[in-house]
């Protein structure tokens, strides 16, 4: 199989989907991940936080852990547009590696970016048989996220912890509050259908 998994930021697809991503890649599928912007961050007071080369050098070392080929597009972060361009970026990749299967933000989160990022995928992948919406973050949003489709990745929660890892400057902006929550939350996503831990995702459409 051919998967393609679309974040609008480093960090995005490791937080959301990097379990079933290393189960991807263990079961010797083809996984290449589309970073749409350069990831960097200044706070209110504008200090950055994470500039774009930390920002890359931590998607790097994260994607060499998951074992996934990387493809930056070049935005800026919270600038990613919703148009044709970063549409017709999409679809070039899931045309040239013959994709069958897309993960890609929820399109309700609340992140702009994410939003963004969501329906320039769906839009890309509308002739792909699967598509499977995951949440990188777990604000409240004005849509439940219901999810319906479960990732057992327990083999593997270790190694998505590593790879999340990588992500240093954006454990220490959050004091590293997202390893415990992500971790509560895919064990509790576990226990819904009697595995250790386990990714959620809302369907767009799985073709068997």
């Amino acid at each position: 199989m051919n998967i393609l998994a679309v974040g609008a930021h480093y960090d995005d697809v490791e937080m959301g989907c990097s379990g079933t991503l290393i189960k991807h890649v263990a079961a010797g599928d083809r996984v290449v991940v589309i970073v749409a912007s350069k990831s960097a961050y200044k706070d209110p007071k504008g200090v950055s936080i994470r500039s774009p080369e930390m920002a890359a050098k931590e998607g790097a070392r994260a994607a060499a852990v998951m074992g996934v080929e990387l493809v930056l597009l070049g935005y800026e972060a919270l600038y990613v547009p919703d148009d044709e361009d970063l549409a017709r970026a999409i679809r070039y990749h899931i045309e040239e590696c013959q994709i069958d299967t897309v993960y890609c933000h929820w399109a309700h989160d609340v992140h702009r970016d994410h939003r963004h990022v969501a329906q320039a995928a769906i839009m890309s992948a509308r002739q792909v048989p699967r598509v499977l919406m995951y949440r990188s973050n777990y604000y409240d949003s004005y849509e439940p996220f219901k999810g319906n489709f479960y990732s057992d990745i327990s083999e593997h929660m270790e190694k998505k912890i590593e790879v999340i890892k990588a992500h240093r400057s954006e454990l220490e902006r959050v004091r590293y509050k997202w390893l415990d929550f992500i971790q509560r939350q895919n064990a509790n996503d576990g226990q819904k259908i009697g595995v250790g831990y386990a990714e959620k995702f809302d369907l767009v459409r799985y073709v068997v």
